[in-house]
């Protein structure tokens, strides 16, 4: 027998009580009591109101207490004033599953923030979670529960959206509805004091009503968890993720909506890379791309064919395809052979293949057939605008007959409206993505390719470390536990370059002169030329304190060299710790780049490597690194 997931009642509850239960029309309680009636929820339903003995035309109890029966679930939608005693009644009550719709608590400052605490401690002593606060409430369409207060529904389906806003999630489903596409569960999490992205993942990843899951993220509270998740439910279920708060303005408003720090986008992004998901950019693409995954569409690489009978249309597309460094296929030998012996000698002879504007179905079909045998194509785009002899259905029918007899995944742009309509709703009922616009085209094919090489790079791990390792970085770990005993935050060149040593990352000799006579004892030693920096432990940044001469030719540049070091950073920082000057080769490579490597903390994520372009030219670079890796 299988065992149940803990939130199982959360999302499957068999009895509910909604506390503020209204007949006041257009209010958040009238709303979601109606919707919990109306949409067959075939469980107990318990409407809380101590002013009134009916609501709706139902028995209404004066309190969660008064009721005496079992209640999974208990939805609260009064003022967040009354929220922590209402808590308090239902852990008495032994309700263990609460949803917070009330907005008020930690978005809405210092106040509201002392709320949410108070009310979550109340419920964590009485072991209840809470969904919430300021959310939505959640939509299970095949148990006919409806715990909100949209006035749109939600049609039977496979795909579960998880979002932080309830703005989204209501635009979404009307969208969904003249899309005909379904839902398994629709979760409102609101600003995620308890139950969160990691904890709700786990759950839908058991729930075998959910295929796909679209999460839509402003902040993450509990990251380590939220990855745990998001990579386990990734090898299970595909999961496409929307997230907010890309640039300032945007991480602004998520503060000002949900109370949450959106964080670093490029930390996020690199965070989830390699998580097995796809990352989109709005609404539209969330669902096309879903969509697309539904249909088995499967691109195993990013190289593009474009057949089209338009020049202009192809332009189009291999523009978006350059924006999205998605390179254009290389057609064969043995294709630019069959595409000559198929097509008027006319067409384009390049990659877009231009079939030209008076192609017939027949010229499709041939096109097709020579691309699909190419090894260098990963996926093909037929594109196709309505001219005078066009025959919109017809090609269609052509496209399906051949996707019928290949592997090679292939999605469509029948551009227009009256003309086209009936051949685009042919190739969506064959399960073949179609679009009225290249550019949306292009960004699905790179959505969807980018999220099977994500799904490999989810199944790499690392090799382990080997025991001669482990002995070698054991010094490395005593360095760092002495610096710490200490109670210092910064190593010094020496101790840096012992721990990158103990880790096998080669670095240039280095020793430390205390005199002008040992500076140049050492230089001999090491080899002309050299470089010299000031060694202090009150100085990062050597070159703008002044502490950094390189390329030392000469034993009397040397001396000089010492003098100039120790009298400029005494200057420029009187109160700086010099211990001396540290020596090493002045290494210079003809082709060589620096390179900076560090490591900041994120305010979400914790501690993250960058990476990108070294030198006294880069400062920027430890702000903005080129590339991110926790």
């Amino acid at each position: 027998m299988l065992e149940q997931h803990y939130l199982t009642t959360l999302f499957e509850p068999g009895s509910v009580a909604v506390i503020g239960a209204s007949d006041r029309e257009n209010s958040v309680g009238n709303v979601l009591y109606k919707n919990m009636l109306e949409s067959g929820f075939k469980g107990r339903l318990y409407p809380i109101n101590p002013q009134h003995e009916t609501v709706q035309g139902q028995k209404a109890y004066k309190s969660i207490e008064e009721i005496g029966a079992r209640v999974e679930l208990a939805i609260i939608a009064t003022r967040a004033q009354t929220v922590p005693d209402i808590v308090e009644q239902c852990g008495r009550s032994g309700i263990k599953n609460i949803i917070i719709i009330t907005a008020g608590f930690s978005e809405a400052g210092h106040s509201g923030a002392a709320l949410e605490r108070k009310t979550l401690e109340i419920a964590r002593s009485y072991n209840v979670r809470v969904l919430g606060p300021n959310c939505l409430g959640i939509i299970r369409p095949e148990l006919g529960l409806n715990a909100t207060f949209l006035r749109v529904s939600a049609n039977v389906g496979n795909l579960a959206l998880v979002s932080q806003s309830g703005a989204i999630c209501s635009a979404v489903l009307d969208w969904a509805m003249s899309n005909r596409v379904g839902f398994s569960s629709v979760i409102s999490l609101g600003s995620t004091a308890d139950v969160d992205f990691g904890e709700i993942l786990d759950y839908l990843v058991y729930d075998n009503r959910t295929h796909y899951i679209l999460l839509y993220i402003e902040g993450i509270r509990n990251s380590r968890r939220f990855m745990s998740a998001l990579r386990s439910a990734a090898r299970i279920k595909p999961i496409i993720l929307l997230k907010a708060g890309r640039h300032a303005a945007g991480s602004a408003a998520v503060m000002v909506h949900s109370g949450m720090i959106a964080g670093s986008d490029i930390v996020f992004d690199a965070a989830v890379r390699r998580s097995g998901v796809v990352r989109v950019q709005n609404i539209g693409q969330l669902f096309y791309a879903s969509k697309a995954l539904a249909s088995r569409f499967r691109p195993l690489g990013k190289r593009l064919a474009i057949i089209t009978n338009g020049g202009g249309p192809g332009a189009m597309a291999a523009d978006r395809a350059g924006d999205m460094e998605i390179p254009l296929a290389e057609l064969s030998a043995d294709t630019i052979k069959a595409l000559n012996a198929r097509l008027p000698p006319t067409w384009s002879h390049s990659n877009p293949i231009d079939i030209q504007g008076d192609a017939t179905p027949i010229h499709y079909r041939d096109a097709l057939l020579a691309v699909a045998q190419d090894d260098g194509v990963d996926g093909i785009l037929i594109m196709l605008a309505p001219q005078a002899m066009t025959q919109p259905m017809a090609v269609a029918e052509v496209v399906i007959d051949v996707c019928g007899q290949t592997s090679k995944p292939m999605l469509t742009c029948w551009m227009g409206e009256e003309q086209v309509a009936a051949g685009r709703s042919a190739l969506e009922q064959a399960g073949i993505p179609a679009f009225r616009q290249p550019e949306t085209a292009v960004e699905l094919y790179y959505h969807i390719s980018t999220y099977y090489r994500n799904q490999m790079l989810l199944l790499q791990t690392p090799e382990g470390s080997s025991k001669r390792t482990q002995k070698e970085t054991e010094g490395a770990k005593m360095l760092i536990e002495a610096v710490l005993q200490e109670h210092r935050k910064v190593l010094s060149e020496m101790e840096s370059k012992a721990v990158l040593r103990a880790f096998r990352i080669p670095v240039a000799q280095t020793m430390v002169a205390r005199t002008p006579t040992e500076s140049l004892l050492l230089a001999e030693q090491i080899g002309f030329p050299i470089a010299m920096k000031v060694d202090s432990p009150d100085l990062v940044r050597k070159t703008e304190a002044g502490g950094v001469r390189l390329n030392i030719t000469s034993a009397a540049a040397v001396r000089n060299a010492y003098h100039d070091i120790i009298e400029t950073v005494q200057k420029k920082h009187p109160s700086a710790r010099v211990n001396g000057v540290s020596i090493e080769p002045y290494l210079s490579r003809p082709n060589g780049r620096e390179l900076m490597i560090g490591v900041v903390r994120d305010p979400t994520f914790g501690p993250i490597i960058t990476f990108g372009a070294g030198g006294a030219k880069s400062k920027s670079s430890a702000t903005a690194p080129l590339r991110c890796r926790r």
